[in-house]
Parts: structure tokens; C-alpha cells; sequence
């Protein structure tokens, strides 16, 4: 069992370890990034009085920016199983960087939603590698037994840092304006964490992050190791069922956080609050799920260590069942405060499924299996989206949405409990093929 410390000793253990500290300033100034373009892409699209957003048009573009990495990730990540990470990391900032300037220059020129939106997808697929190459590099940075402590800590800067960018983006569009100007100044603002990350990124020796080239390494040309991502993905996440049974119960929450972010846009908008203040309220509905989510990585270590990751996750998962039936009356305060409590069980969720894949997987692959879950993070996420918008009324008043997410977490709880529980599969490997 691993050593759990209290906060204040995590951050003096993170100050022993020069390698881990240069990782978390780099996750936090990323994320830092990532929550400002975020939250000021939604100002651009959403609440902006030059454009307008139907329940339709709020899943297209949520489907757009997130469905085609979620398709085309886990190819992608072999790639973090065969190149330098660090490398990786490198150019995937100066692309992000490039991306970033070229759609705040779009929003100025007054250029419609599918340039925005194709240019922003292709910026949030840089993001999304980054993180995965981020989770996939912590165990070389960190000693095996302090990996679900510092995961922790690493996934709390992460999404402080989130919020801190998504809330700082009101600043600059209370000042300048709510229109395509407006939008233009937030999104090229956030050129300046996406530098910061890239001069980080930089500072890294080569080979530092991994990958180890271990007898679980997938040999053969780069051609075979990204088209057959998918295969090598799936296969090591179905040998492991610690990982398995996680990630089912991970899309399950963010089927649920999906069909609830929805709701919460719809009715936003429902009562005309287009500019700062609906941004602001949709704005606190996401930041109660960030402060749940930081609570989580505090109570987690300790969680686990008494009761293990499969009993803590089952726990996480039958709360949030009860927690999301509670917004039945879909009073706005009461969602942002279910937001607060599912953000907790929510995070529970997925700190044991990253602890899972950092421990259980081989290096060699751990690379596709982040790529894995970050498909299943967003795809998940999208389709509840997009079936909520099928049927949701202009007002967004809509208990039996709520009452779908209590079931998807009944569900998601059964699969954790059954997955959790079979034997691992034993992979029979050839030349590095299997």
C-alpha cells in the first residue's frame, strides 16, 4: 500500500523530486491555457450577441471540437509509446500556439462558425495530446509508490489552474466586450500560458518522459504502430479489469455531466442572459464541478489506501447516483450544488482509473491507454449531449434528463462492480505484436 501523506507533505515531497515539480508547472500553466480557451470559446459561440446557440447548435459544437480526437486519440497515442514524449510535448505546444493566434485572428475578422470551430478542433486535439502525453510521462518522474499521492497533487494544480483560466477569461471580455472583439482579445490571450507551457516543455532532458523500450514495446514501422493504436489500445485496457471496470465507470459520469451541462446552458439562455452575467452563471455551474473535483484529490489517497481503489470507486459511483436525483426540481442552485458533489465523486472516478493505468499498464503501452481514456472521457460526454438536445424542451426544463443521469450512474456502478471483479487477461506478445 502506498504511502499517503497529508497535503502539506505532498507539496514538500514534490520539492524533493526537481523532475515532478517541472511537470506540474508545465500542467498547470497547460491547463491554465486550456480553461481560458475553453470558457472563451464558449463566450465566442454561446454568448455572443453576434451569434446565436440552440440546443442543436450547443451539441454541434461540442460534437466538432471534441468528437474528432476522440475518434482519431488512441491512434495518435501510439505515438507517445514511440516517440520522445518530451519531443512530443514540444511540438505539440508550438502547433497549439499557432492554432491559438490563427482562430483569435478569424473571431477579429467576423468569420463565421465552421472556420472558428474547424480551426479550434484541430487546436483542441494538440491540447488533448498534451494532457495524455502529461499522465502517461508521471510515473518516470515519481517513485512507484508515491504515483496515486502525486497523481493527486498533479491532477488538483491541474484543475485549479482550469479554473483560475476559465474565470479569468471575464476579465477581458468585461472590459473590452461581449461581441467578436471581445472574443477575439480572450482567445488570443491565451497565447500567453501556451508559451509559458512550450518554454517548459523545452526544459525537459531528452528521453526524459519515457517511453521505455520494454518486450511490450510495439515494434514495427510508425505506419503499423499508429493504425493499429486502436487494437493495442482496447486490448490492454480489456487485459486489464482495473482499468476496464474505472473507465466504465468514467463514462458514466461524463454521460451524466454531459445531460446536466446541458440542461444548465439551456435554461441559462432560456431566460435571456446572453452576455456576462449568463456566461458568469454557466461559468459557476463548471467551477462548483472544478472545486468538487480538487476536493476529490484530497480525499482520494486517503480513500484508497482505506478502502482500496475498486470499493472507493463503487462507493463514488452509488453517491453520485443519489446526488444527481436530487436536482429533480432543476432549480439552477440546486445544480450548481449537485455540480459540486458530482465533481467530487466524479474526480473519485477518475483518479482511480489514472491511478489503474500509471500502475497496471506497461509503460510501453500506457501511452495508448491515456489515449483510450480520453476518448471514452469525451465521446461519452458528446452522445449524452447529443441525445439530451434531441429532446430537450426550448426551456430546458426536463426532470426525466435528470432522472437518465441516475440511471447512467446505476449502470456505470454495475459495470465497475462486475468488471472489477474478473481475472486479468494474459497477452501473448510476438516481436512486439500481439
Amino acid at each position: 500500500m502506498e504511502d499517503i501523506r497529508a497535503p502539506a507533505s505532498l507539496w514538500r515531497g514534490a520539492r524533493g523530486l526537481p523532475q515532478f515539480r517541472r511537470l506540474l508547472e508545465l500542467r498547470a500553466a497547460s491547463q491554465f491555457g486550456d480553461g481560458l480557451f475553453q470558457a472563451g470559446l464558449a463566450g465566442a459561440l454561446l454568448f455572443n450577441p453576434d451569434r446565436a446557440a440552440s440546443p442543436w447548435a450547443i451539441a454541434g459544437a461540442f460534437t466538432v471540437l471534441f468528437l474528432p480526437y476522440s475518434v482519431l486519440g488512441p491512434f495518435a497515442g501510439a505515438l507517445l509509446d514511440r516517440w520522445d514524449r518530451r519531443m512530443v510535448l514540444v511540438v505539440a505546444n508550438v502547433a497549439r500556439l499557432v492554432l491559438v493566434l490563427g482562430i483569435a485572428a478569424l473571431l477579429a475578422a467576423g468569420a463565421g462558425d465552421l472556420p472558428v470551430l474547424c480551426t479550434a478542433l484541430i487546436a483542441n486535439g494538440f491540447t488533448r495530446f498534451i494532457a495524455s502525453g502529461l499522465s502517461a510521462a508521471l510515473p518516470h518522474v515519481v517513485p512507484r509508490e508515491q504515483v496515486v499521492a502525486m497523481n493527486a497533487l498533479a491532477i488538483a494544480v491541474g484543475a485549479v489552474a482550469a479554473f483560475l483560466g476559465a474565470n479569468f477569461m471575464l476579465l477581458p471580455r468585461w472590459l473590452v466586450g461581449t461581441d467578436d472583439r471581445g472574443a477575439a482579445s480572450v482567445i488570443a490571450a491565451v497565447a500567453v500560458p501556451v508559451a509559458v507551457a512550450l518554454v517548459l516543455s523545452v526544459r525537459f532532458p531528452a528521453r526524459a518522459l519515457g517511453p521505455d523500450d520494454t518486450r511490450r514495446a510495439i515494434h514495427g514501422s510508425a505506419l503499423y504502430a499508429v493504425t493499429t493504436g486502436w487494437v493495442h489500445g482496447i486490448r490492454t485496457v480489456w487485459a486489464r479489469p482495473t482499468v476496464a471496470a474505472t473507465l466504465s465507470g468514467l463514462a458514466a459520469h461524463r454521460m451524466a455531466f454531459g445531460i446536466n451541462t446541458l440542461l444548465v446552458l439551456v435554461m441559462v439562455r432560456h431566460v435571456g442572459e446572453h452576455a456576462v452575467a449568463g456566461l458568469g452563471t454557466t461559468a459557476l455551474f463548471v467551477a462548483a464541478a472544478g472545486a468538487g473535483s480538487f476536493l476529490a484529490t484530497v480525499l482520494t489517497p486517503a480513500a484508497v489506501r482505506r478502502w482500496g481503489r475498486y470499493a472507493t470507486a463503487n462507493g463514488a459511483l452509488a453517491a453520485a447516483a443519489a446526488i444527481q436525483l436530487s436536482a429533480i426540481g432543476l432549480y439552477l442552485p440546486m445544480l450548481v450544488l449537485c455540480g459540486f458533489l458530482l465533481g467530487v465523486a466524479g474526480q473519485v472516478v477518475k483518479l482511480c482509473a489514472d491511478t489503474a493505468m500509471q500502475i497496471d499498464v506497461d509503460d510501453a503501452l500506457r501511452g495508448h491507454v491515456f489515449a483510450v481514456q480520453d476518448s471514452v472521457f469525451w465521446m461519452s460526454f458528446i452522445t449524452a449531449v447529443a441525445a439530451a438536445a434531441a429532446v430537450i424542451p426550448p426551456n430546458g426544463h426536463a426532470p426525466s434528463l435528470v432522472v437518465a443521469g441516475t440511471a447512467l450512474y446505476l449502470l456505470g456502478l454495475a459495470a465497475h462492480a462486475f468488471i472489477g471483479r474478473r481475472e486479468p487477461v494474459r497477452l501473448q506478445y510476438e516481436h512486439g505484436r500481439y
